[in-house]
């Protein structure tokens, strides 16, 4: 299943990234993928993509016909849990070690927040220039997914400073609270099975999210060439509306996160997809942030 991050769409978990479709017939030379459990597994013979609703497992053996390179040598690492926690704590420790090394050295006082807000702004640019090359390569870099971690935690650093200092005491510490419940919440919903990621949920999500985004981006464009808040989608009522709406589709991009996951673990994913699960959950994760981070400078505007 494609990777659907409201940000970027990584080329991880996808039929692109070099892997194959689902197919549960055993690999040449191999053993067996695991059936039990599978609700998408097959008769031997039949077609591996008639039932599936995600079109394709990245991580089965591919048949020669059609072309595309096949799975991992079964003598090569397969992904486990451990390897995802390692490397998303290793992603999401460089984060926070820069984003508090930036909230530290970079002071946003009134003679130096331009300093502080421009390297900050810079940062987040080259992280995203990071993230796009990344999203477009067909392998997992660590080092990619280290340096946009690193610079987008200075960005979350100056941010976070400016918010909690000259708006409301205490917002970044309430929006870190936040974002953990949520992902705590959604982990338990999906393993308790109440959150079900099947064709219509990914598609009424990404309905949801396109609209989001666009909408954004009209606001920006409005704030930028006609000045003030543009539509007002980040301030007052409205922004509080969007806020939520926010934090609810980075809530469901989680649970498709974790989907992703589960297939990859079931499928037996080379190890080095754990980086490009470690590298979704951060995306997800930082726009959790944000937007909670957001919502609480606009409630605390208002009062």
């Amino acid at each position: 299943m494609r990777s659907r991050n409201p940000v970027f769409s990584r080329r991880g978990f996808s039929r692109d990234n070099g892997y194959a479709g689902f197919n549960t017939a055993p690999q040449a030379g191999g053993p067996a993928v695991a059936t039990q459990g599978n609700p998408y597994a097959q008769p031997e013979g039949a077609n591996p993509y008639a039932q599936n609703p995600y079109a394709t497992n990245p991580y089965a053996q591919q048949d020669v016909q059609h072309g595309a390179p096949p799975q991992a040598p079964a003598g090569a690492g397969r992904m486990t849990m451990d390897d995802v926690v390692i490397r998303t704590a290793s992603t999401l420790g460089t984060l926070i070690v820069t984003a508090a090394l930036a909230w530290a050295l970079l002071p946003v006082d009134d003679a130096n927040i331009g300093r502080s807000y421009g390297i900050g702004i810079g940062a987040a640019l080259i992280g995203m220039v990071l993230a796009l090359v990344q999203s477009f390569k067909r392998k997992a870099s660590p080092a990619l997914i280290l340096s946009y971690a690193a610079f987008e935690g200075v960005f979350l650093g100056v941010v976070s400073s400016v918010v909690d200092n000259r708006i409301a005491d205490g917002a970044a510490m309430q929006a870190v609270i936040g974002t953990m419940a949520v992902f705590a919440g959604v982990l338990i919903a999906y393993k308790a099975g109440w959150i079900r990621v099947n064709r219509r949920f990914y598609g009424f999500v990404m309905a949801a999210a396109l609209g989001f985004v666009f909408l954004m981006m009209v606001n920006l464009l409005f704030a930028v060439f006609g000045g003030g808040d543009g539509l007002g989608f980040r301030s007052g009522t409205l922004g509080v509306v969007f806020g939520i709406v926010g934090i609810i589709l980075g809530a469901c991009f989680l649970a498709m996160d974790f989907k992703q996951v589960e297939d990859g673990l079931a499928y037996g994913a080379p190890r080095e997809e754990a980086w490009l699960a470690a590298f979704g959950l951060t995306l997800t994760l930082v726009w959790l942030y944000l937007e909670f981070l957001r919502l609480i400078a606009i409630l605390n505007s208002n009062d």
